[in-house]
């Protein structure tokens, strides 16, 4: 009894994660996902030059973020609290797309609100976040992106936020992840009023993480 209350409470291991790295294999199964409409699956060729530029997005994203990280937010960007899941969902959103308001009135098309049409995930930003944040946050996406339909603004976020994972994956990355390509592939199918540049996106998000 008395060894045992002279052991801390928590012992953290510490392990190299460069050795891990290495060892790191980044097949992800997506079993339950939606076959792509006929017409609708992208060519080996489109795959393979979308993840290599996710690869080359990632590599510049973990050689700069210190810097980033050091650059001064404006004065109008408030990153929520960890926790806060339905502030964190129109601040990345915006209020129009959280309110499911169709569209701005024209004055409000005079200048941009990013509190209205929420805030892109610039680098400064996406640099601040820790890897509990960054999981958060697309979780809170996810679960919005589940009920709600797919917007160019999910789409920025989901792709900025897988970026932001780093390797080794964490078994909780690995279940939001496939749960999001199984979405896509849903709303792939499911959705009517297709287009291109929707089936592309969400054809994107699917090939970044099967591969």
């Amino acid at each position: 009894r008395i060894e045992a209350a002279r052991c801390p409470d928590v012992v953290v291991a510490q392990i190299d994660p460069k050795k891990l790295r290495k060892k790191q294999t980044v097949n992800i199964s997506i079993s339950g996902c939606q076959p792509a409409p006929e017409g609708y699956s992208p060519t080996l060729k489109w795959q393979q030059q979308q993840v290599a530029n996710f690869s080359a997005v990632r590599q510049s994203l973990n050689k700069h973020r210190s810097h980033w990280r050091s650059q001064h937010l404006d004065s109008n960007v408030n990153m929520p609290k960890l926790e806060d899941e339905e502030g964190w969902k129109k601040f990345c959103l915006g209020e129009r797309v959280y309110s499911e308001i169709e569209s701005l009135s024209d004055n409000e098309n005079l200048g941009i609100d990013y509190m209205k049409v929420g805030f892109p995930p610039l680098l400064s930003i996406v640099s601040r976040m820790n890897q509990a944040t960054v999981t958060s946050v697309l979780e809170y996406l996810i679960i919005w992106f589940g009920e709600k339909k797919f917007t160019p603004e999910l789409g920025r976020w989901f792709y900025a936020l897988l970026a932001c994972l780093e390797k080794p994956l964490l078994p909780e990355a690995h279940s939001l992840i496939r749960q999001l390509a199984r979405r896509c592939s849903e709303v792939r199918v499911l959705e009517e009023n297709k287009t291109e540049e929707q089936v592309s996106a969400l054809n994107l998000i699917i090939c970044l993480v099967s591969r």
